[in-house]
């Protein structure tokens, strides 16, 4: 095997022992599959070595029709459809994009006076720049809807502690992205419902009725890279002088090479708007005050222009208030 091929089968050889167990017994099959099959091996070796993320390549094999039987249909069906799958996970990575992160970002839009204008770095297709269209059921907490009623999505989530939350009055929404996905595109549709990992379940309708959403209301998302402080800046001036600009960054800056974290984190702590942001602990070291990783275990931090004020799920299941009695603002 050449080094391409052993660095295939130890990567889906981790992903398949300490990765998918517990949340996809497919996808943890098709990955000890490849681990264990040379010829498999060297087939995804062909794929360039940024893109063959277990996840990213296993989406694509779905969304091009790949069976979601046994590791061995799936084997078969790869050889005669691997230029197409080569193809595809060339031009495309992980863009997961959950609009169930807006139960988590929505205690932090609560404390900022509207009307807002919203900008969100990393933005994929746009989900996440539509929490004032989505209802909300939180466990044992308030349930919320937009003023016309129930929404299509629903996001159930659990808030703990003394926040208080109402939906934001969005008057303007746009995003930035190195590679944005459109919601009204088959193709890019199809990719992010493929994102969801077999036995996720009622993740895809969600995903599905989000898209339908962002769809009947484009926003722009502009490309570019959302590290670039000129970028980001640029982004920016579009927004209406008479709202409160937002710039959200949930999720996305585990993704940015540390280079480029300590490039905007900066600009995104001292910029002339409110900075909302979803973040493991240790990643990085803006938050004021300082905190501790150990006092904030159990998930990501949720922060409000630096200040972490509460632990969250990184994809919005749950949210534990940390900031103390908080009051939403309008």
């Amino acid at each position: 095997m050449s080094t391409d091929e052993h660095e295939v089968a130890d990567r889906y050889g981790r992903f398949a022992r300490d990765e998918a167990p517990g949340r996809s017994a497919l996808y943890a099959a098709w990955a000890a599959r490849v681990a264990a099959d040379p010829a498999i091996a060297r087939l995804l070796a062909r794929i360039p070595a940024t893109r063959r993320q277990p996840p990213l390549v296993f989406a694509i094999c779905r969304m091009l029709g790949a069976p979601e039987t046994d590791a061995a249909a799936w084997a078969d069906w790869l050889e005669p459809h691997i230029d197409e799958v080569v193809d595809e996970a060339s031009r495309r990575s992980l863009q997961t994009n959950e609009p169930l992160r807006c139960a988590a970002l929505l205690p932090a839009l609560s404390q900022i006076e509207g009307p807002i204008a919203l900008l969100e770095l990393g933005a994929s297709a746009g989900l996440c720049l539509h929490p004032d269209r989505y209802s909300y059921r939180y466990a044992d907490g308030p349930a919320l809807d937009p003023s016309a009623g129930a929404s299509a999505v629903v996001l159930e989530s659990r808030l703990t502690g003394d926040a208080a939350v109402r939906l934001p009055e969005v008057v303007w929404r746009a995003g930035v992205d190195l590679a944005p996905l459109d919601p009204r595109d088959r193709a890019d549709r199809a990719f992010l419902r493929a994102l969801v990992w077999p036995g996720e379940t009622g993740r895809e309708e969600r995903i599905r009725a989000a898209l339908d959403i962002a769809a009947a209301h484009p926003a722009p998302i502009w490309t570019g890279d959302a590290s670039d402080p000129d970028v980001v800046r640029e982004a920016a001036r579009q927004a209406p002088v008479d709202a409160t600009l937002v710039v959200t960054t949930p999720g996305l800056l585990p993704h940015v090479p540390r280079a480029g974290r300590e490039r905007i984190l900066p600009v995104l702590a001292g910029g002339p708007w409110r900075w909302v942001t979803i973040d493991p602990a240790g990643l990085h070291d803006a938050w004021r005050p300082a905190l501790h990783a150990d006092e904030w275990r159990g998930g990501f931090v949720l922060g409000l222009d630096a200040r972490p004020i509460a632990v969250v799920d990184p994809l919005g299941a749950f949210v534990e208030w940390r900031a103390g009695p908080a009051t939403a603002r309008g």
